[in-house]
């Protein structure tokens, strides 16, 4: 999960309102039970001590809640009055959920944003340009179109059969390369800003090809060729659909096997494991697990990818937390040493993402079929202690 969306949390000090509830329309009484679930949401926090300034912007925001296009969930974080971050869920959360504490209860997110609904930039190709999309949710937004090279003929009526051919067709050729040019370096600058986690193309085999070729190194292994898509009307949506679900996928899944990957390489093997100069524990390599190992790389700004997984103890563990992402320790003491007169605690899964925010890292949910880090907390590093 790229936790972006998270960065207006570090913005404000707390205390934080969270609230997790059910917001599709699905059904005939739809209007009058959300009305009674903004109600009990905004009723939970006042009875949790949430100011009332704070109250009245939530229960604002969940006013204007559109009638229709509502996800099937939504998660608020509020504070000071205002609300910073409203994020939509794939998954309507069981009940309504709300929290008042010094930090963002971000935990459910984990589980709510649902990895297995895809997130994509899809680009649709042809040797005139391109059509892009952003797919999310389940529902898809047009983001305009990229005009490539346009080869002029002068009017011949059919390419000369003589020795003038090969340059023509060279001619149309070189046109066909300048768009491909033209929309890989479209793509080039807009990704980063996307939200996307996936680049699919679509459309003409040579020119998405050609496109490909001319992608940035970086960001070539998140794209995908994906047949049955294109600019022209006449797509066989539910078909293409299925293939993009197909593609995000294996995605995800040879994402989450590299970083897997990673952190049993780094983890080390037992015994290995020291100390820093306050006798905390620290990793011996490009990995750490369990709350004293990972708490100490999050403090020093080394946290790559934090690695979650259902049924540990470790997400849940009480950690003590300061204003700053960085300032975060497994004792009260640690705090103080960093100068935090008032150290308050949170769960270790908040805290540290809070820390992985701050510093763009990544968050991964490990399924429970699959060995994960013990005691469902590990990390993958950005160096070695």
């Amino acid at each position: 999960m790229d936790l972006a969306f998270l960065t207006p949390l570090l913005d404000r000090p707390g205390p934080w309102a969270s609230v997790y509830l059910d917001t599709s329309r699905a059904t005939e009484d739809a209007a009058q039970r959300r009305a009674l679930l903004d109600r009990a949401a905004v009723h939970r926090l006042a009875g949790q001590g949430a100011d009332e300034r704070t109250c009245a912007a939530v229960r604002e925001w969940l006013a204007a809640e559109p009638a229709e296009g509502s996800p099937p969930g939504r998660a608020l974080f509020a504070a000071d009055g205002a609300v910073a971050v409203d994020a939509p869920l794939a998954d309507s959360p069981p009940d309504v959920a709300t929290d008042w504490a010094p930090l963002p209860h971000t935990a459910p997110l984990l589980d709510l944003l649902d990895d297995a609904v895809p997130r994509c930039l899809v680009v649709a190709v042809d040797r005139t340009g391109a059509e892009l999309e952003r797919r999310e949710l389940g529902g898809a937004a047009r983001l305009g179109t990229v005009e490539g090279q346009q080869w002029q003929d002068r009017g011949h009526r059919a390419p000369p059969a003589d020795r003038y051919e090969w340059r023509y067709r060279h001619r149309v050729e070189d046109a066909w390369d300048r768009t491909a040019g033209i929309i890989a370096d479209h793509l080039a600058r807009i990704w980063p800003g996307s939200g996307a986690d996936l680049l699919v193309l679509t459309g003409d085999v040579r020119e998405r090809r050609a496109v490909r070729e001319l992608l940035p190194r970086q960001l070539r292994p998140d794209t995908v060729e994906v047949d049955g898509g294109g600019r022209a009307d006449g797509t066989a949506r539910e078909a293409f659909d299925q293939r993009i679900t197909v593609a995000w996928n294996g995605h995800r899944t040879r994402h989450l096997d590299t970083v897997l990957d990673a952190f049993r390489t780094g983890i080390g093997r037992p015994g290995e494991h020291g100390t820093d100069a306050a006798g905390t524990e620290t990793a011996p390599g490009a990995a750490a697990q369990g709350v004293p190992a990972v708490v100490t790389a999050a403090r020093q700004h080394q946290l790559a990818a934090l690695l979650f997984q259902p049924g540990g103890h470790d997400p849940e563990r009480p950690v003590w937390t300061g204003p700053q992402p960085e300032h975060i320790g497994v004792q009260r003491a640690d705090l103080r040493a960093m100068g935090v007169t008032e150290p308050q605690q949170a769960p270790a899964a908040d805290a540290l993402l809070r820390c992985a925010t701050a510093v763009g890292a990544e968050a991964l949910l490990v399924p429970e079929a699959v060995p994960g880090p013990p005691g469902g907390l590990g990390a993958v590093l950005r160096w070695s202690a």
